[in-house]
C-alpha cells in the first residue's frame, strides 16, 4: 500500500551518514537519489524511505505521533537492526521486546533529527 514516506532533515551530510549505516541491517541501501530526496529500501518495487529537507524550505520538524515502523522479517533481525541505529548514533527509545504477546515484537530509536522510528517482526 505504501510507497514510500518521507523524513525531513535539517542536516542531509549526517541523516545519510546515518542511513548508510543503519539500513543495511535491514537489507536495505540507498537506492536514488533527485538531488533533494534520498530513497533506501531495497527495490524500486517495495516500499522506500526518503530522506530530505522540506519542500517549503522551512526547517524540518518531528511530527507528534508520525512513527515509520520498519518490517523485520525474524526478531533477531530487529534486534541487529536496533544495534545497528544505535551503534550508528541513533538514541534509544526503547529496546526490543514483545510488545503483544505472540503479535509484536519491536524497538524504537530516534534517528539524528529526532525522528521517532520503530523497527518490528509483526506475528
Amino acid at each position: 500500500m505504501l510507497a514510500y514516506v518521507t523524513l525531513g532533515t535539517n542536516d542531509t551530510d549526517k541523516a545519510l551518514a546515518f542511513y548508510d549505516a543503519f539500513m543495511p541491517a535491514l537489507g536495505a541501501k540507498r537506492l536514488f537519489d533527485n538531488d533533494r530526496l534520498y530513497f533506501y529500501g531495497t527495490g524500486q518495487g517495495a516500499p522506500m524511505l526518503a530522506i530530505g529537507g522540506p519542500y517549503d524550505g522551512e526547517p524540518a520538524t518531528c511530527g507528534n505521533g508520525v512513527m515509520p515502523a520498519l518490517a523485520c522479517p525474524d526478531r533477531e533481525t530487529v534486534d541487529k537492526a536496533h544495534q545497528a541505529a544505535l551503534d550508528a548514533g541513533a538514541q534509544d527509545d526503547g529496546a526490543p521486546g514483545e510488545r503483544v504477546p505472540g503479535m509484536f515484537y519491536g524497538g524504537y530509536f530516534r534517528d539524528p533529527d529526532g525522528h521517532k522510528i520503530c523497527v518490528c517482526k509483526l506475528g
